[in-house]
Protein backbone atom coordinates (compact mmCIF):
# COMPACT_ATOMS: atom_id res chain seq x y z
CA UNK A 1 0.00 0.00 0.00
CA UNK A 2 1.09 3.42 -0.71
CA UNK A 3 1.78 5.86 2.27
CA UNK A 4 -1.07 8.53 0.96
CA UNK A 5 -3.43 5.50 1.06
CA UNK A 6 -3.41 4.87 4.38
CA UNK A 7 -6.12 6.95 6.63
CA UNK A 8 -5.57 10.31 7.08
CA UNK A 9 -5.35 9.97 11.17
CA UNK A 10 -2.64 7.01 10.28
CA UNK A 11 -0.79 9.35 8.04
CA UNK A 12 -1.35 12.72 10.80
CA UNK A 13 -0.04 10.04 13.66
CA UNK A 14 3.14 9.28 11.39
CA UNK A 15 4.23 13.21 10.73
CA UNK A 16 3.59 14.03 13.89
CA UNK A 17 5.73 11.00 15.13
CA UNK A 18 8.56 11.82 12.26
CA UNK A 19 8.50 16.07 13.93
CA UNK A 20 8.67 14.79 17.25
CA UNK A 21 11.66 12.66 16.65
CA UNK A 22 13.29 15.64 15.24
CA UNK A 23 12.06 18.46 17.88
CA UNK A 24 13.59 15.60 20.38
CA UNK A 25 16.83 15.56 18.44
CA UNK A 26 17.00 19.14 17.68
CA UNK A 27 15.95 20.93 21.37
CA UNK A 28 17.51 17.84 23.64
CA UNK A 29 20.81 18.30 25.69
CA UNK A 30 23.42 17.97 23.53
CA UNK A 31 24.80 15.83 25.68
CA UNK A 32 22.15 13.77 25.92
CA UNK A 33 22.41 12.84 21.88
CA UNK A 34 24.58 10.41 20.14
CA UNK A 35 27.59 11.91 18.53
CA UNK A 36 27.65 12.16 15.03
CA UNK A 37 30.25 12.77 12.22
CA UNK A 38 28.25 15.41 10.70
CA UNK A 39 28.82 19.56 10.31
CA UNK A 40 26.04 20.66 11.85
CA UNK A 41 24.85 22.38 9.16
CA UNK A 42 24.73 18.68 7.21
CA UNK A 43 22.81 17.56 9.44
CA UNK A 44 20.45 20.26 9.45
CA UNK A 45 19.63 19.74 5.94
CA UNK A 46 19.61 15.98 5.98
CA UNK A 47 16.82 16.31 9.29
CA UNK A 48 14.71 18.61 6.99
CA UNK A 49 15.10 16.38 3.86
CA UNK A 50 13.45 13.41 5.57
CA UNK A 51 10.75 15.50 7.67
CA UNK A 52 9.89 16.80 4.14
CA UNK A 53 9.88 13.89 2.00
CA UNK A 54 8.13 11.76 4.72
CA UNK A 55 5.64 14.65 4.46
CA UNK A 56 5.39 14.19 1.21
CA UNK A 57 5.55 10.66 0.92
CA UNK A 58 2.03 10.90 3.39
CA UNK A 59 0.64 13.81 1.54
CA UNK A 60 1.67 13.97 -2.08
CA UNK A 61 -1.70 16.71 -2.71
CA UNK A 62 -0.05 19.37 -0.14
CA UNK A 63 3.16 20.31 -1.29
CA UNK A 64 2.64 24.21 -0.21
CA UNK A 65 1.31 23.26 3.48
CA UNK A 66 4.61 20.18 3.89
CA UNK A 67 7.36 22.84 2.69
CA UNK A 68 5.47 26.06 5.20
CA UNK A 69 5.34 23.45 8.29
CA UNK A 70 8.89 22.26 7.96
CA UNK A 71 10.06 25.67 7.47
CA UNK A 72 7.71 26.78 10.69
CA UNK A 73 9.38 23.87 12.50
CA UNK A 74 13.16 24.92 11.74
CA UNK A 75 12.07 28.61 12.99
CA UNK A 76 10.42 27.20 16.02
CA UNK A 77 13.76 25.13 16.97
CA UNK A 78 15.75 28.14 16.47
CA UNK A 79 13.67 30.17 19.08
CA UNK A 80 13.20 27.55 21.09
CA UNK A 81 16.99 26.15 21.24
CA UNK A 82 17.81 30.01 22.06
CA UNK A 83 14.95 30.55 24.70
CA UNK A 84 16.87 27.21 26.49
CA UNK A 85 19.84 27.09 28.55
CA UNK A 86 20.47 23.28 27.49
CA UNK A 87 23.97 23.23 25.67
CA UNK A 88 22.60 24.21 22.65
CA UNK A 89 22.70 27.66 20.15
CA UNK A 90 19.99 29.19 18.35
CA UNK A 91 21.82 29.66 14.73
CA UNK A 92 19.56 31.50 11.80
CA UNK A 93 22.44 29.49 9.42
CA UNK A 94 20.60 26.39 10.55
CA UNK A 95 17.36 27.73 9.23
CA UNK A 96 19.32 28.04 5.83
CA UNK A 97 20.30 24.65 6.09
CA UNK A 98 17.31 23.68 7.11
CA UNK A 99 15.77 25.22 3.79
CA UNK A 100 18.32 23.57 2.11
CA UNK A 101 17.05 19.93 3.10
CA UNK A 102 13.53 21.50 2.19
CA UNK A 103 14.72 22.63 -1.08
CA UNK A 104 16.57 19.31 -2.11
CA UNK A 105 13.63 16.94 -0.80
CA UNK A 106 11.16 18.86 -3.54
CA UNK A 107 14.06 18.18 -6.09
CA UNK A 108 14.04 14.44 -5.36
CA UNK A 109 10.34 14.36 -4.80
CA UNK A 110 9.52 15.99 -8.29
CA UNK A 111 8.84 12.87 -10.79
CA UNK A 112 6.31 11.90 -7.87
CA UNK A 113 4.85 15.08 -7.33
CA UNK A 114 4.20 15.16 -11.27
CA UNK A 115 2.48 11.76 -11.34
CA UNK A 116 0.30 11.69 -8.00
CA UNK A 117 -1.12 14.81 -9.47
CA UNK A 118 -1.56 13.39 -13.01
CA UNK A 119 -3.96 10.58 -11.22
CA UNK A 120 -6.69 11.36 -9.76
CA UNK A 121 -7.15 11.37 -5.67
CA UNK A 122 -8.20 8.64 -3.70
CA UNK A 123 -11.91 9.91 -2.37
CA UNK A 124 -11.93 9.44 1.45
CA UNK A 125 -16.06 8.43 1.05
CA UNK A 126 -16.69 7.12 -2.30
CA UNK A 127 -20.27 6.36 -1.48
CA UNK A 128 -20.99 10.40 -1.39
CA UNK A 129 -19.53 10.85 -4.95
CA UNK A 130 -21.76 9.07 -7.45
CA UNK A 131 -20.37 8.05 -10.34
CA UNK A 132 -22.30 8.75 -13.48
CA UNK A 133 -23.12 5.43 -15.04
CA UNK A 134 -24.12 6.59 -18.69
Amino acid sequence: MLPYRLPRPLRLALYALATAILLYLCLAPSKDLPKVNLWDKEEHAAAWLVLTLTGLALSPWRPRAIAAFAFAVGVFVELAQWAMAFGRDADWHDVAADCVGIVVAFILYAPVLVFARSRPRPQSHPQNHPQNHS
